[in-house]
């Protein structure tokens, strides 16, 4: 524009302009994934009550099965098969299953005092029935409702267990189960295509969003002492 100046280089706009750029320019911000260890300590301040055994198997059933809360939500007895390994869990759908055609998960019984499968079957057992959501509301007096637990509910579970834990529980939510399998995983060797096996991702691409430097120590470049 002829003897006018340019708008676009006026203080203002160039000041708005960088700090638009610095602030897109930041990660994304994330939720932290519960680690194996955090899950431990997680895991000891669950109470001894009907509640608390759902509320272990809930813990140890979505962190294993690398579990979306919506997932976890729907999990009904009849997914679960029982065998002498483990559990087979079969996904009827998922984000990453558009077809429906399902996707099994394998969930191997716990080498040490922690076994997500003895959990899960304590808890069933206390349901005492063979059918239906294997996740269900429970009340204050401890009676346990018909429906499934809602997904909602599931992430302010794990918020309140982190918190137990002596973590923020603003930092975490119902994917930080999830998130935690696979970063825990990466720190422990395992290969990116067993991750996958349990997570479900088609790609290294997509599991790297979950993996949370989990590998930032593995054959560091710095490690010569």
């Amino acid at each position: 524009m002829q003897g006018y100046p340019d708008p676009v280089q006026t203080d203002l706009v160039k000041l708005t302009i960088k700090g638009i750029r610095r602030v897109h320019g930041r990660p994304q911000a994330q939720v932290s994934p519960i680690l194996k260890e955090d899950l431990t300590v997680m895991l000891s301040h669950v109470p001894d009550t009907v509640k608390g055994k759902r509320d272990h198997a809930l813990l140890l059933l979505g962190f294993c099965a690398a579990l979306r809360r919506s997932e976890l939500a729907a999990v009904r007895i009849e997914d679960l098969e029982f065998t002498a390994q483990g559990i087979i869990l079969t996904l009827p759908r998922s984000k990453t299953d558009q077809t429906g055609q399902g996707r099994k998960i394998g969930i191997p019984k716990g080498r040490g005092r922690i076994c997500p499968v003895m959990s899960v079957h304590e808890w069933i057992v206390q349901l005492g029935a063979d059918t239906g959501a294997l996740l269900r509301p429970i009340t204050k007096a401890g009676i346990v409702g018909e429906g499934q637990l809602s997904d909602r509910a599931i992430a302010d579970l794990i918020k309140h267990y982190a918190q137990k834990a002596g973590l923020n529980p603003e930092k975490y939510s119902g994917h930080s189960l999830r998130s935690g399998l696979a970063t825990s995983a990466a720190q422990h060797g395992v290969s990116s295509w067993k991750i996958r096996q349990q997570t479900g991702h088609k790609s290294d691409t997509m599991l790297a969003r979950y993996i949370r430097d989990g590998d930032l120590f593995s054959d560091n470049a710095a490690a010569l002492f």
